[in-house]
């Protein structure tokens, strides 16, 4: 199991995580389309080519999905119970077709459970930046993590 129990984190404890992620036009069509997203900035290249970004952008709830989930194996892999929420989410620049992804995790607050004691929550700060060094999506998620387990 590679992700940590909640004992395991700290405040201020942050993760360069080394996987990345080069975005295609498939994925963006594929869970636009899933998603039933019929948004012409993701589908449509000629009314796309129109608009201030001049092409398609990448839908903002795939950039959220994959930013969340290239985290995983370094924090929360096995160990988490469920996701809580997901607050401040902000995609301050638009990922396009080809762009390669990197994220970077800072662990922000921890408490106790009131309701589970075998539980603690851990909220992380997660940051998606591109190849060119632009922040394309933050957001703050809390999760419920599993307590080390009594031997």
């Amino acid at each position: 199991m590679a992700g940590l129990y909640f004992e395991e984190f700290t405040v201020g404890r942050t993760f360069d995580h080394a996987w990345t992620r080069t975005v295609t036009e498939m994925d963006n069509v594929l869970f636009s389309s899933l998603t039933m997203n019929v948004q012409p900035l993701h589908l449509d290249e000629e009314f796309a080519s129109k608009t201030e970004f001049g092409q398609r952008i990448v839908n903002s709830l795939f950039t959220l999905g994959l930013m969340i989930g290239i985290t995983v194996n370094d924090t929360t892999l096995g160990t988490t119970i469920a996701n809580l929420g997901m607050t401040d989410v902000r995609f301050p620049k638009p990922v396009f077709h080809g762009d390669t992804l990197r994220v970077q995790t800072k662990v922000s607050s921890l408490r106790d459970s009131k309701s589970r004691p075998e539980a603690g929550i851990v909220e992380f700060q997660h940051t998606a930046i591109n190849q060119r060094g632009e922040i394309v999506a933050e957001c703050t998620r809390q999760a419920l993590m599993k307590k080390k387990p009594k031997v």
